[in-house]
């Protein structure tokens, strides 16, 4: 998954809590979160006392993408979406390979092997 589609997957989805993201989706997505809030803060008034209206609106808009996106992140790896809110600990998730194949929370993004494809591995079906 590149730059465009991860940003375009998590607008697309951006009050999905259900399902699995892969690490590039996530990834990506928070380059986008970073690259957009620099910009916001370079068109805000830098003058001091005044209120930075393009980062709130910013901020606004992309806060239940950026939960919704760490929930399926964290259902990759097969862990609940309230391990988000544990310090430290949701980045090493957030880092982490997901699960090969299907978990309680969806399907693998990547298309990973199944356990009974793996069962059935060696097997003459002819």
């Amino acid at each position: 998954m590149n730059f465009f589609e991860a940003v375009k997957t998590c607008f697309a989805k951006y009050v999905n809590f259900n399902g699995r993201a892969r690490r590039s989706e996530y990834w990506w997505y928070a380059l986008f979160l970073v690259i957009l809030s620099v910009v916001a803060a370079l068109i805000d008034s830098p003058k001091p006392g005044e209120s930075g209206t393009v980062g709130t609106i910013v901020s606004l808009a992309t806060l239940l993408p950026s939960i919704a996106v760490a929930v399926r992140r964290m259902h990759d790896v097969g862990k609940s979406g309230w391990f988000c809110l544990i310090p430290i600990y949701n980045i090493v998730l957030a880092c982490t390979n997901g699960e090969v194949g299907d978990n309680e929370y969806g399907s693998d993004p990547k298309g990973g092997i199944t356990e009974n494809e793996i069962d059935q591995l060696g097997t003459n079906t002819n």
